[in-house]
């Protein structure tokens, strides 16, 4: 496996071959769990803020937005019985949590990161500004975004796809622990085709299950493309930011430099 350079050379070079200037990473929840059934796993945190500090280490501008199903999930609270607003919130401060340990692993590795909150609560976190956020990201500072929207009834992936316009971020990366986007579930069908490619159009029709149906409009609307790929291969992100065709690509992808 491609392992990060570690010359000076190397890096150079491949800063030069980063093909974004500002990118979104969107995570789950659930890719905090590593081998468990839930909670955050040290080991894989790690891993994922090593991930996020080699594409820093290319220049790139870094914002993520981070998901709660490994600690609470509002649809699947609601569906018990929970008021649905209620069950959103708390999913909401589920993704605090998250973002708060994740800034920690992220500072550890030497990285500058701020968490800002789409609800206010000054003594763990910035509130959301988007200048702000914007400023942090052009001092090199990572910046991740928590609490969703934080209106109710919004997914994350909402939130990330809302963010990414917002900071005028080049891509919205999508982690998965899948390799792309399949016509069905790969783990269940094993004739399932792996896309290379989508339009939004086909996300929707096809009701693929790469975000939910407003953040793919949001980024239709706005002509910002998505790449779905497996962030379990560490190392992806950065293959992701050099331009290497992993994963599936919706949309039409941007040849911006960094």
């Amino acid at each position: 496996m491609k392992t990060a350079p570690s010359s000076p050379a190397e890096k150079s070079v491949e800063k030069s071959k980063a093909r974004y200037r500002r990118v979104l990473l969107k995570l789950s929840g659930e890719a905090l769990m590593g081998e468990g059934k839930y909670g955050i796993s040290p080991k894989t945190l790690t891993a994922i803020a090593q991930d996020v500090k080699d594409v820093v280490d290319l220049g790139v501008q870094v914002a993520l937005t981070i998901g709660g199903g490994n600690i609470f999930r509002g649809v699947s609270g609601a569906t018990e019985g929970m008021d649905r607003s209620s069950a959103d919130y708390m999913g909401m401060l589920a993704t605090v949590i998250n973002a708060m340990a994740l800034q920690d692993a992220t500072e550890k590795l030497g990285v500058s990161t701020r968490v800002q909150s789409a609800i206010e609560m000054h003594q763990v976190a910035e509130p959301y500004i988007r200048r702000r956020a914007i400023r942090h990201l052009e001092k090199g500072r990572v910046v991740i975004f928590a609490a969703g929207t934080g209106n109710p009834y919004f997914t994350t992936d909402t939130a990330a796809s809302l963010r990414a316009m917002e900071i005028h971020a080049d891509v919205l990366l999508k982690a998965t622990k899948v390799d792309g986007v399949y016509s069905d579930d790969p783990k269940k069908n094993p004739a399932a085709t792996k896309y290379r490619q989508l339009s939004y159009l086909d996300v929707l029709k096809k009701n693929l299950k790469v975000m939910d149906s407003t953040a793919i409009s949001l980024c239709m609307d706005n002509d910002l493309p998505i790449v779905v790929f497996d962030s379990t291969q560490r190392g992806n992100v950065r293959r992701v930011i050099l331009g290497e065709e992993i994963g599936t690509t919706v949309g039409k992808l941007s040849t911006r430099a960094a």
